[in-house]
């Protein structure tokens, strides 16, 4: 995820066509939030969003997004010692508990970039420790939020056995296991035999990698986390995907381009509206950008206020 402000930076022209834009320039969140809005709001964050500055001091961290009206988090920095960064994982977790919050999900890459038929049981070890620590913590999800190298539908076909065989070791936790987007997955792949026979100008040739995850994963060991910023950015509609698809994506990550209704890309209000249509519960704030001189918790803060004030939020 270390790329994702470097694209950010090239990919300016697609705000010109409003991607998915609604009526959201209009809502302008006030930059401080009543007790009974946060009250009324279940909110989480994912802890990617603060980078480093998390770190700088956990229980005053925690106790400022409390504060800020935040109640759950996902993590993201576990390592296979049982940390959270430098953190010990059930010491993270008191110090969120202490602050009145929730550690509900948390983000689990494992060690190596490529999988392979020679890595897949490296692969199977780490999910088998990963999720004892997490079952200790207490987590209802445990989600693999990026996406190993993938260029082909034999390469999208393995990629699928791996996530069912790491859902089954989860699920043995008693953990689901999930996965989550960026834009990659929105790449077309091409079976070799169709790719010398000529296709139409107007629909590009092959299959979306993601449209192969939903269809080749078994639904009761894979649900997918939809990162629905990530979708926009893979020229595709979070709203159209949670129709089609409301078995299947059972939380979702809210973002913008970055503190929330600010761009005009994002049509929050149908986002929100659908995934209550479907029974969605759970998501998680996550910052991608900022404004100079802005700290990550200014921007995060920026979000929440939006996202309290926002009458479409429930």
């Amino acid at each position: 995820m270390s790329n994702r402000r470097d694209f950010l930076r090239n990919v300016s022209f697609l705000t010109a066509g409003g991607l998915l834009a609604g009526n959201v320039g209009s809502l302008h969140a006030s930059t401080t939030t009543s007790s009974q809005a946060a009250a009324a709001k279940t909110i989480g964050l994912q802890t990617y969003s603060l980078g480093q500055e998390l770190f700088k001091d956990v229980p005053g961290g925690m106790k400022k997004l409390k504060d800020m009206g935040y109640t759950n988090l996902e993590l993201a920095g576990y390592s296979k010692e049982g940390k959270i960064g430098p953190v010990e994982m059930m010491e993270f977790k008191k110090m969120a508990e202490d602050a009145g919050l929730k550690i509900t999900s948390s983000h689990v890459n494992p060690a190596v970039r490529e999988f392979s038929k020679e890595t897949f049981n490296d692969i199977k070890e780490f999910w088998k420790v990963a999720a004892e620590h997490h079952a200790k913590l207490g987590v209802k999800y445990l989600i693999q939020p990026m996406m190993p190298k993938c260029e082909s539908h034999a390469d999208a076909a393995f990629l699928c056995e791996v996530f069912n065989a790491s859902g089954a070791i989860v699920k043995e936790a008693g953990i689901p296991w999930g996965y989550h987007n960026h834009n990659m997955e929105f790449k077309r792949v091409v079976k070799p035999e169709d790719a010398a026979k000529p296709g139409n100008p107007w629909m590009p040739k092959g299959d979306q990698i993601y449209d192969l995850f939903l269809k080749d994963t078994d639904p009761s060991l894979v649900f997918f986390e939809m990162d629905v910023y990530w979708t926009v950015m893979g020229q595709n509609d979070p709203v159209e995907y949670m129709r089609k698809h409301p078995d299947r994506i059972k939380v979702l990550h809210i973002k913008d381009r970055a503190i929330f209704g600010q761009s005009g890309m994002m049509n929050f209000e149908m986002i929100f509206k659908q995934a209550y249509a479907n029974g969605i519960k759970d998501y998680f704030v996550e910052l991608e950008g900022l404004k100079d001189g802005m700290s990550q918790f200014d921007g995060v803060k920026g979000c929440v206020d939006y996202l309290l004030n926002a009458p479409f939020v429930k």
